[in-house]
């Protein structure tokens, strides 16, 4: 009987070791899909307010031809401005500071970059960028703000040792990816390629878990939408395959070079921009804002906002932004990256890729239309954040469309490979250790004057 009752003690302890029986392991858990809810309900929120950012931008600019040279350089420049103190963290996309926080286990650095004051700034200032007419997009922005919620609820709550916090950060970034575009899948791949590099086991069903609760917050309060609409698209095999090596290597070339000149540099070209930038920001960031402007006279739709119209209507079919839509979105897109201010590529990378296909589906007048403009937004965002598995699945939950997963995948790889013969590292992971070497420096700096 005493064997009977120490056997039966041993199997209790371990049962009620189990992590599903643990009270820090629910306690933990409970914590992420609060968070979770609250990264969701934050993401819908931030979408709403953007379309009315923008909104307000076109409102004011159907006032007369001269009202974007006034408000779209005064608010590039106020943003530069704001930016330079305690809001530093808030500018460009946020995916580097999600990225750079997950990478340095240093709780200063991590509450300089994601800390709730941080959240909030990014979402304020980025719909500051929209109300200036800023061709930025807003899912980067909420990827930030969705690790910095997470991250700072996981404080809160006393998670804070740095292997607790990496995942809290890691989750955040995964579901504010996801409840942007309404893309569960799309959140747990750019975890998986962009954020961590490598699959953590233990995270998987945390990871998993939180992406689906922020999913169904989003779903819920928007309904079962996909960004772009169901798009049906196909691209039988034959000639009309061809466009998948032309947008492949189009995208490419082109996402390899905006990467390659948004990453700074100390020589070249990037380098005298960068000097200039740091001698008069306020007044670059200003001069970005105009070379926007003068760059939307010559498209019909002009450059502003994230591109989201102009990409609907030509995947439907129906474009009216004129031929040099691509090359002019890439100018604009490039003016307000080098501007600093806070905002996202993702949108407006996928409205280059839309004009880029559109341009490449002239050659090939017997094929669907759409389906090689759903192949030059894919290739294109590949080229830019090198990023393939990402873009190719963002392209098919954005679409409804299935039936284009070979070619995109094709395309995607194809670009990210010619991309990097440009841009070596990829653009995020640049801007992310370049946020790294700045702190180290700085640490340094610090040890020699003690």
């Amino acid at each position: 009987m005493p064997t009977f009752y120490r056997r039966a003690g041993r199997a209790w302890r371990g049962l009620a070791s189990h992590d599903y029986l643990s009270p820090t392991q629910w306690r933990r858990r409970v914590l992420f899909w609060s968070g979770a809810i609250v990264v969701g309900l934050s993401a819908v929120l931030f979408a709403k307010a953007a379309d009315g950012a923008f909104d307000l931008f076109r409102m004011m600019a159907s006032h007369g031809w001269w009202v974007p040279f006034v408000v779209t350089p005064a608010m590039f420049a106020l943003l530069s401005w704001l930016t330079q103190g305690a809001l530093r963290a808030t500018r460009g996309s946020g995916i580097p500071q999600a990225m750079a926080a997950l990478k340095v286990e240093d709780a200063g650095f991590r509450h300089r970059l994601l800390s709730l004051k941080v959240a909030a700034g990014k979402m304020a200032l980025t719909l500051a960028a929209l109300v200036g007419g800023a061709s930025v997009g807003r899912e980067g922005p909420t990827v930030h703000v969705g690790a910095g919620l997470l991250y700072s609820i996981g404080r809160r709550f006393g998670f804070d040792d740095p292997t607790a916090a990496g995942r809290f950060i890691l989750a955040g970034s995964a579901a504010g990816l996801a409840a942007a575009f309404n893309t569960p899948l799309a959140g747990v791949v750019f975890a998986i390629e962009e954020m961590a590099g490598a699959f953590e086991h233990r995270m998987s069903g945390t990871l998993l878990t939180a992406v689906i609760v922020a999913g169904v917050v989003s779903l819920g309060l928007v309904g079962n939408y996909a960004y772009f609409g169901t798009i049906v698209a196909a691209l039988p095999l034959g000639r009309a395959w061809l466009a998948v090596l032309l947008t492949g290597i189009a995208g490419g070339v082109a996402g390899g070079i905006f990467a390659r000149l948004i990453i700074p540099s100390a020589t070249g070209l990037r380098g005298g921009l960068g000097r200039l930038r740091a001698r008069s920001p306020v007044t670059f960031a200003a001069v970005c804002g105009l070379a926007l402007v003068l760059l939307s006279l010559l498209s019909a739709d002009g450059l502003y906002g994230t591109g989201y119209a102009q990409a609907r209507d030509i995947l439907d079919g129906h474009p009216t932004t004129g031929p040099l839509f691509g090359g002019l979105k890439f100018l604009g897109n490039l003016a307000s990256s080098l501007a600093g201010i806070p905002g996202g590529i993702f949108s407006p990378a996928l409205a280059v890729g839309a004009g880029l296909g559109e341009n490449i589906a002239q050659l090939f007048p017997g094929s669907d239309l759409s389906a090689v403009v759903l192949l030059g937004m894919a290739a294109y965002l590949s080229g830019v954040t090198q990023a393939p598995l990402t873009a190719v699945v963002i392209s098919l939950e954005l679409t409804a469309n299935h039936q284009m997963a070979v070619p995109l995948m094709a395309a995607c790889l194809l670009a990210r490979a010619v991309s990097a013969l440009f841009c070596p590292v990829p653009v995020y992971k640049a801007l992310a250790q370049n946020l790294v070497d700045a702190h180290e420096a700085e640490k340094n700096r610090e040890a020699e004057t003690t």
